[in-house]
């Protein structure tokens, strides 16, 4: 066994499909059907139940990508730290970054990177928070860059960059302005009002909900979208009121043209972190594009 039957294995979990696995290796589809119908052979059990043309793991295939998992992730720690002592600073670095932050950090963190790195190739994955967490969980990225959720995931380490404030938004000169105290508003103003909300999938999402529900804020008269623009926008024609990060609204081009309002308990904060797996190694650099962002919320 080598370490290429341990991805093939884990590709065949993946994609449950024998041919968008051998596609994704690549590999030919006949060659990986012979290697694990060998593997199977050698091991003397199945490691996949075939079930309406998926490849589903047995008790035994679940047990084998446990260990396989761990041991790809332990050389692909092995490989970068090998990288930094003989230091090639050749690699790559695949990062995990939520839409709107996408649209703004990038073009501030990538040409100075690239400068200093210019032999480490970035790959981009953008999607929502959870999706992003997943990711990183499974190996596909190893830096991502968002808000700390709540419940921490115990398996995910966080570095704080910045401290971000999470804001009540509304058209200029709206009536909730009216009850607005030194910048601050009860979310008890807003029963009557239209929410724009993004998904819950989002740490906005997430939090803001939190928030609206325990002041006993019906969200039944609500939108949810995942489009960032989208919700700045549909605040600014009065469409209703939402819920944004400071930062996305300090970067927003143009600068947006509405009411921001603190709400909750004083202040409602959020940490902007660096997340990767627990345990993992960080190259130096992934270490250098994290001092970078962190400029960037200073």
């Amino acid at each position: 066994m080598d370490f290429r039957d341990l991805a093939y294995v884990e590709a065949i979990a993946k994609y449950q499909n024998i041919t968008r696995a051998a596609e994704a290796i690549p590999v030919s589809q006949p060659a990986l059907s012979k290697f694990l119908a060998c593997l199977e052979d050698e091991l003397g059990l199945r490691l996949f139940d075939r079930i309406d043309r998926k490849y589903i793991p047995t008790y035994a295939g679940e047990r084998y990508l446990e260990y396989a998992r761990t041991i790809l992730e332990t050389k692909a720690s092995l490989d970068s730290e090998l990288a930094d002592i003989i230091k090639r600073d050749v690699g790559v670095l695949n990062i995990g970054l939520p839409n709107m932050r996408c649209a703004y950090m990038l073009p501030k963190t990538l040409p100075e990177f690239n400068t200093e790195y210019p032999n480490v190739k970035v790959n981009i994955f953008e999607g929502t928070s959870a999706v992003i967490d997943r990711r990183l969980l499974d190996g596909d990225i190893d830096l991502a860059f968002y808000s700390k959720p709540h419940e921490q995931n115990p398996h995910i380490e966080y570095e704080r960059l910045a401290r971000e404030e999470l804001r009540l938004c509304t058209c200029r000169n709206h009536p909730v302005k009216c009850s607005a105290r030194d910048g601050h508003v009860e979310l008890s103003a807003l029963r009557d009002e239209r929410l724009i909300l993004l998904s819950p999938e989002q740490r906005t999402g997430q939090i803001s909900r939190y928030w609206l529900k325990r002041a006993g804020i019906d969200l039944s008269n609500s939108i949810t979208t995942n489009n960032m623009p989208a919700v700045i926008s549909l605040t600014e024609l009065g469409w209703g009121v939402s819920f944004v990060f400071e930062s996305h609204l300090k970067w927003h081009s143009p600068k947006p043209e509405i009411d921001t309002y603190s709400f909750g308990d004083g202040r409602v904060m959020s940490d902007f972190v660096a997340a990767w797996r627990k345990g993992g190694y960080l190259s130096s650099y992934a270490r250098e594009f994290i001092r970078i962002a962190g400029k960037l919320y200073a």
